[in-house]
C-alpha cells in the first residue's frame, strides 16, 4: 500500500504487540520529531491591570513588575480599565501611559501602542532584540 502510494513505511513503536506502523512521508516525519524535540525559547505575554486614578507609589510597583518581565524575556500587556464616568475622559489614561514609559528605564520596545477598545486601552512592550 505505501508503494502504491509513493510513501514510506514507518514502524513507529517496535515495542508494542503488534509493533505500530505508519504510512506517510518518512522526511516529513523526520522533520515533525526534530520539532518535538527542539528546545524551544517560549515568550509569555504577562498582563498588568491599572486604572486612570492610580496612585504614584502604584505605579512604581506596576512598572517594578514589568521591567522584571522585559528583564526575564518576556513581553508586557499593560490595559487600564475604565468604568462610569471614566470613559469620558480617556486622556487621563494616556497621561498615566506617559508616566509610565517615563519611569520605565531600559531598553525595550513599544510593540503596540496605547489603544482605545470599548471600556479599556492597551498597551503591549515587549523586550528589546539584542
Amino acid at each position: 500500500m505505501a508503494v502504491e502510494k509513493d510513501l514510506d513505511l514507518i514502524e513507529v513503536s517496535p515495542d508494542a504487540t503488534p509493533p505500530v506502523c505508519k504510512i506517510l512521508d518518512f522526511g516529513k516525519y523526520k522533520y515533525q520529531l526534530s520539532k518535538k524535540q527542539a528546545p524551544g525559547k517560549k515568550i509569555d505575554v504577562k498582563e498588568i491591570k491599572v486604572r486612570p486614578h492610580i496612585d504614584e507609589h502604584d505605579l512604581e510597583l506596576k512598572v517594578r513588575n514589568i521591567r522584571r518581565f522585559l528583564d526575564e524575556g518576556h513581553k508586557a500587556k499593560v490595559m487600564m480599565f475604565f468604568r462610569g464616568r471614566e470613559m469620558a475622559r480617556p486622556e487621563l489614561g494616556l497621561v498615566v501611559f506617559d508616566k509610565m514609559m517615563q519611569m520605565l528605564t531600559g531598553k525595550f520596545n513599544i510593540e503596540l501602542k496605547p489603544k482605545h477598545e470599548g471600556n479599556h486601552i492597551t498597551m503591549v512592550i515587549g523586550p528589546s532584540s539584542k
